[in-house]
């Protein structure tokens, strides 16, 4: 995607730990000639070499699936919170924007055995059951209902590259307190693009 250099985020721990929080993605490739995309639940795990991957599943109801091969390389998008910044709350007359935290990973997908498969939806389960006050466990559950493992396929995906943007009004440090302010009036979404932009300009302010 078209990151301007100052929006681009090289710190790969903390792309990293953005993938991690914001999990439901948007897996994207072709079918028949079209693109076409899923949201889903991809989560960023090592492989048994200690690569980066990708990993999750789709219903085999979805076409997508059928254009998956070994040499098929897609594209998950993962969004984190947006809002609209009005340029009011600049000292200098200037146009409104959007800041936004959104990532890009490139990678190589291979499907998954139903083995494979099943150890990576337990490791689903246990990781978001993990704070459930009556947590559910597959390990629990009967052969006949987890027989729906044989209608999801899963895979991984050997991660190649990762875009990040974190547009975050960097531009306009004088103007971040005020920009800050009135974000934080905007309710959940908005406030938490402000967390951001706070976090960043002490980062700054300390280098």
């Amino acid at each position: 995607m078209y990151i301007p250099h100052y929006y681009k985020n090289e710190n790969l721990d903390e792309v990293k730990e953005f993938i991690e929080l914001n999990s439901f993605g948007i897996l994207v490739n072709q079918v028949d000639g079209k693109p076409w995309a899923t949201h889903i639940p991809l989560e960023l795990e090592k492989d048994a070499n200690g690569k980066d991957v990708l990993v999750g599943h789709i219903a085999k109801a979805n076409a997508q699936w059928k254009s998956f091969n070994d040499d098929t390389e897609v594209l998950c998008i993962f969004n984190g919170p947006h809002a609209y910044v009005s340029s009011s709350w600049y000292q200098k007359e200037e146009v409104p924007t959007w800041d936004y935290i959104a990532v890009h990973v490139y990678g190589k997908l291979s499907v998954l055995n139903e083995e494979e498969t099943m150890q990576a939806l337990h490791r689903l389960v246990e990781k978001y059951e993990a704070s459930s006050k009556n947590p559910v466990s597959l390990h629990e559950m009967s052969p006949k209902t987890l027989r729906q493992v044989k209608g999801v396929v899963g895979f991984k995906i050997e991660i190649t590259e990762i875009q990040a943007a974190y547009k975050l009004s960097q531009t306009r440090p004088e103007d971040h307190h005020t920009i800050i302010k009135h974000l934080q009036r905007r309710g959940v979404t908005a406030s938490e693009v402000a967390r951001h932009i706070e976090k960043q300009s002490r980062t700054n302010q300390n280098n």
